[in-house]
C-alpha cells in the first residue's frame, strides 16, 4: 500500500511539471515607451524555482536563476519580470524606455528539472507596423 502511494505521487509530480509557454505573435510600441513582453506558463504553475532567460535573437538580455538576476548590458535598468507575478506562471518581460534597436525577435526560455521550452515574441515599432499595414493595403487594392 505504502509503494502504490509514492508511486501516485510521482506520477502525479511529473505531469505537474510539465508545462508549456503561451504568448503572442508579436506586440507593437513607439520609441521611448515601456511594453510587455508575454509569455506564460500553461497550466498556471509557479515559475519561481525555474530558471528563466530571455533572449534578443541569440544574445540572453536576462536571466532569473535561483532569486538572482543578471541584465546584459544596455537592458540594466530596462528589463524585469513582474516577480510578484511568478507564483502564477507569468514569466512576461517588461521593457522600459523602447528604443529602435529593441525591434525584433525575442525568445522567453523556461527550463524546470530537465525540461526546456522556447516561445518566440516579436517587437515592431508602432510606426513601422502602420507602414507595412498600408503597403499591404495599398497593394491588394
Amino acid at each position: 500500500m505504502f509503494s502504490l502511494f509514492i508511486a501516485v505521487k510521482m506520477a502525479e509530480s511529473r505531469v505537474h511539471n510539465q508545462f508549456k509557454l503561451t504568448t503572442k505573435n508579436y506586440v507593437e510600441a513607439d520609441v521611448g515607451e515601456e511594453v510587455t513582453l508575454p509569455c506564460h506558463l500553461s497550466p498556471d504553475t509557479s515559475a519561481v524555482a525555474m530558471t528563466i532567460r530571455w533572449f534578443k535573437e541569440t544574445e540572453c538580455i536576462y536571466l532569473y536563476k535561483n532569486g538572482q538576476v543578471t541584465e546584459r548590458s544596455g537592458y540594466e535598468g530596462r528589463v524585469s519580470l513582474i516577480t510578484q507575478e511568478l507564483e502564477r506562471g507569468n514569466v512576461s518581460l517588461r521593457l522600459r524606455d523602447i528604443r529602435r534597436s529593441d525591434r525584433g525577435v525575442y525568445i522567453c526560455q523556461v527550463i524546470h528539472g530537465e525540461q526546456k521550452k522556447e516561445a518566440e515574441v516579436r517587437l515592431w515599432e508602432r510606426e513601422e507596423l502602420n507602414i507595412s499595414h498600408s503597403k499591404i493595403n495599398m497593394e491588394s487594392a
